[in-house]
């Protein structure tokens, strides 16, 4: 009895856990979808026509785009692509197979081999497929016309609902394949992608695999170094910004001028300056890079005026030359908390290029800066750990022994 009941609870799939608040957002998202696209469809239709307003597979649809909407099976193309392609097939062979259950089996499988084809692979579109040849005398006399309503109009209804649902409640949608390439445009991957599990290794073993799985490539690999982020995190001791951050940290204000903002730099020899206000915190951040990005003079110290600048100056409009820190300041920028784990700055700081981490509390004031060197410092200072550890380990089972 035992193994019997081991048996069937091995067949219950393993499927992630989520939240309450995850299980009441799918559901309610799927009411939403369902309920609009069937309206819509009605007030677009009206009941005068001889066709469903709503087909069944779009329940399935619905499944995926909101409960599951990082599955590379429900993005937009998938979708439209995956029903409209499975509702041509479906009613093409309904025309020309005589025997119904025949044309269901070759609809369906045609389907399948489509969608892998153009990359727009929908499970629920296979029912599509199986409406249009089982789906009754309606549907038969519609023809093609099917294809586009209902499949087409519910299809790109659904689709709707399930963009601006997802991204109103927190869930990007739709899973865009990352852009390629290093900030720096160079040839070289992204340091993070250089040592252990790389892109080249997860496609070597999705190819070895040889079966469709239902997570994108790219969010297997995000998946994976949040995983190698949280397990360094367990083996370093959990190092935190708090710890290794400078705490002497030279700030400015917006209405700094750049003459000072840039006379601190080079007296402290220091490439950075967070931008604070009593009232808000951290603001932004100035670098020498901005000061180079924004400088108004060329190499041999004349007047750098754009043709753009020129115009405007031909027309009596002359472009004010910044003065101030809020004049080139970056104001979208990075922070962490003093409890953030180092292991959390790698990506950021390694990947995006970024030098300088400011530190902020609670209110969002400026109590740090973590660099690159405190980074590989503290970096090393915890492998450096580990190895100790790793090395006490045979002594004290000596000792025990």
């Amino acid at each position: 009895m035992s193994t019997a009941i081991a048996f069937i609870r091995r067949l219950v799939p393993a499927l992630v856990p989520v939240s309450h608040a995850e299980r009441l957002r799918s559901s309610l998202g799927a009411l939403v979808g369902i309920l609009l696209t069937g309206t819509v469809s009605k007030m677009a239709l009206g009941s005068e026509v001889n066709l469903p307003l709503l087909i069944a597979p779009m329940g399935a649809s619905a499944v995926l785009l909101f409960a599951v909407p990082s599955s590379p099976l429900a993005q937009p193309w998938s979708i439209l692509g995956g029903n409209i392609i499975s509702a041509l097939i479906g009613v093409t062979c309904a025309l020309f197979v005589p025997d119904p259950v025949l044309a269901a089996a070759i609809a369906v499988a045609l389907s399948i081999a489509t969608m892998l084809v153009l990359g727009c692979l929908h499970p629920p579109s296979g029912a599509v497929a199986l409406t249009a040849v089982l789906g009754g005398a309606s549907i038969h006399e519609a023809g093609y016309w099917f294809a586009l309503t209902p499949v087409g109009i519910n299809s790109a209804l659904l689709l709707t609902v399930a963009l601006a649902f997802n991204n109103l409640t927190g869930r990007r949608y739709p899973h865009l394949a990352p852009m390629a390439g290093n900030p720096h445009h160079t040839a070289d991957p992204l340091p993070s992608q250089r040592i252990g599990v790389v892109p080249e290794d997860l496609q070597a073993v999705l190819a070895q695999y040889d079966e469709i799985v239902n997570i994108s490539p790219d969010e297997l690999d995000a998946l994976l170094h949040q995983a190698q982020i949280r397990a360094y995190n367990r083996r370093s001791g959990e190092i935190t910004c708090g710890e290794v951050m400078s705490r002497d940290v030279l700030t400015v204000t917006p209405d700094t001028s750049l003459r000072d903002a840039w006379r601190m730099l080079l007296d402290h020899h220091i490439k950075v300056l967070p931008v604070i206000t009593e009232a808000d915190g951290l603001v932004g951040i100035v670098t020498q890079t901005d000061f180079m990005r924004n400088s108004v003079l060329t190499e041999d110290g004349r007047l750098n005026i754009s043709f753009r600048d020129r115009l405007r100056t031909a027309f009596g409009r002359p472009r004010r030359s910044p003065r101030n820190v809020s004049d080139i300041m970056t104001r979208r920028v990075q922070s962490a908390l003093p409890e953030t784990m180092i292991a959390k700055l790698v990506p950021p700081m390694a990947d995006m290029g970024l030098h300088h981490m400011p530190v902020v509390d609670d209110a969002n004031q400026v109590v740090g800066i973590v660099t690159q060197s405190d980074l590989i410092a503290a970096l090393f200072q915890g492998k450096l750990a580990g190895l100790r550890g790793a090395a006490a380990q045979p002594d004290e089972a000596a000792d025990a022994a």
